[in-house]
């Protein structure tokens, strides 16, 4: 677990990465490059398959059991302070299903795969739509994992990221920069996390 933290924290945001990788991605090293300075403390936290060096996630459940091993730690250094649960593909997912049942304040999931790409029948909305907490979506608008026009109704707010797929990668055609988009992502979040609730 990576620590970034405020020098005046007021909440602490606890990142888990997705099935494919670890922490180093452009999404979440961007939010804990910027959101310390408004008073968040981000944790980015390596699942422990990870940290034992296996190449492929286990079964959901498996890392939800493991989410919820390090959420004492997580509670631990935030001295206090509410955290946000969050995290990005798979990561995400682990959020959804266990931040209430944790005393998550809050929600993020950063590129949430809906559905496996071609295959919007096997959607997972109903873990998005459980989390009974307040929630922000961060989409890449080209995501084959769902796009934020693919995702229903409900009671969770949707930031769309333009040319992004599921890593946050535009395509040099786009005319968009990999800095610019991690500045949508990253002010999308900053200003959530000033009032999630809303």
């Amino acid at each position: 677990m990576a620590w970034y933290p405020a020098a005046r924290p007021r909440l602490v945001l606890a990142l888990g990465h997705g099935a494919g990788g670890g922490t180093a991605t452009r999404d979440l090293l961007g939010l804990a490059a910027v959101l310390p300075a408004d008073g968040v403390t981000v944790a980015l936290v390596e699942q422990p398959w990870r940290v034992a060096g296996k190449k492929v996630a286990p079964a959901p459940a498996t890392l939800d059991t493991a989410w919820r091993g390090l959420w004492p730690a997580l509670l631990g250094g935030a001295h206090g302070l509410p955290v946000v649960a969050g995290g990005r593909s798979a990561g995400a997912r682990v959020a959804c299903r266990t931040g209430r049942e944790l005393g998550a304040a809050a929600v993020l999931a950063l590129s949430f795969p809906l559905h496996p790409p071609g295959r919007p029948e096997r959607s997972r909305a109903d873990e998005l739509l459980g989390t009974g907490l307040p929630t922000l979506v961060v989409q890449g608008d080209g995501d084959p994992f769902g796009r934020p026009d693919e995702f229903p109704e409900g009671p969770y707010g949707l930031v769309a990221v333009a040319g992004a797929d599921h890593g946050f990668a535009v395509p040099k055609r786009a005319g968009i920069t990999e800095r610019q988009t991690v500045t949508t992502i990253t002010d999308a979040v900053l200003a959530w996390t000033r009032s999630p609730g809303e």
